[in-house]
């Protein structure tokens, strides 16, 4: 049975490709790739869109942001969110809860046991692009109705990919040796907020990625913020380092996150 070819993730999640997912299957339909790693799979949708193109080609999900817990938990979830609607019904969407509607709201969230999805929850109660990941942030923070009016769904998302769990140096390590790989590569941006992710990144820790680059095919997703390409180029004329980037094509998108900032997306691919 034919699977739903999903153009971005089906749950909310800070810094998907999903503006890039047309130009990623043309990038990787120049050259297919007998296996393909996902090395900071955040969501899942580069692996699943790899996947789709390419349904013969062995695909790694490497689930730095255990977001296949998050859809594991898709149907608690939806009986969460329908919860919420009718606690919110009568209120205009996108209206500010009052004090009252707002405690009735973290008083039915208290109620859940277990597992409970925060980053869908920010995106279904807080301001544009905030996320928290627990109830204590969340029971600061003010609250509007964003509840989505109906269930969300991943069917087949991650059908066919093999999903590991492991530092993005074991999962390198692991297969840069296979033949026809191309490591996915996007890892937290630098100077960009990644408030929902897993781990805190230094410079170090970025530019440790670059490692990853040298003499393998790839493709590469930064923003003009990291400064990295140009980086890459100082360290080659001033030191004679090699340039993991020498060869590389590279495509840009304009993002406005907010009405008064935007930053340019990259994504940078390469042949070997």
């Amino acid at each position: 049975m034919k699977t739903k070819n999903y153009s971005s993730a089906p749950l909310p999640f800070q810094g998907q490709k999903r503006r890039f997912v047309k130009q990623f299957i043309e990038v990787i339909k120049k050259r297919p790739g007998q296996v393909y790693v996902d090395l900071f799979g955040g969501s899942g949708l580069l692996s699943h869109v790899a996947k789709s193109t390419h349904p013969d080609a062995q695909v790694i999900f490497n689930d730095y942001d255990n977001f296949s817990q998050r859809l594991s938990n898709i149907p608690k979830t939806n009986i969460l969110l329908s919860d919420l609607r009718e606690l919110n019904k009568g209120i205009n969407p996108d209206a500010k809860l009052s004090d009252s509607q707002r405690e009735r709201v973290l008083k039915r969230i208290k109620q859940e046991n277990g597992f409970v999805n925060y980053i869908t929850l920010s995106s279904s109660l807080l301001f544009a692009m905030q996320y928290v990941k627990s109830f204590d942030d969340l029971s600061k923070s003010t609250f509007y109705n964003k509840v989505k009016m109906s269930d969300y769904n991943a069917d087949g998302y991650l059908s066919g990919v093999d999903i590991v769990k492991d530092d993005y140096r074991n999962v390198y390590s692991a297969f840069k040796d296979q033949p026809g790989v191309v490591f996915l590569i996007d890892p937290p941006y630098l100077s960009t907020d990644c408030s929902s992710y897993e781990n805190y990144w230094r410079l170090k820790d970025y530019l440790d990625v670059m490692l990853c680059l040298y003499d393998n095919s790839y493709v590469y997703f930064t923003s003009n913020k990291s400064n990295i390409v140009e980086l890459c180029e100082w360290i080659e004329t001033n030191t004679g380092g090699k340039n993991p980037f020498n060869g590389a094509v590279t495509q840009t998108m304009s993002v406005s996150p907010t009405y008064n900032t935007s930053y340019t997306d990259m994504m940078i691919y390469k042949y070997i």
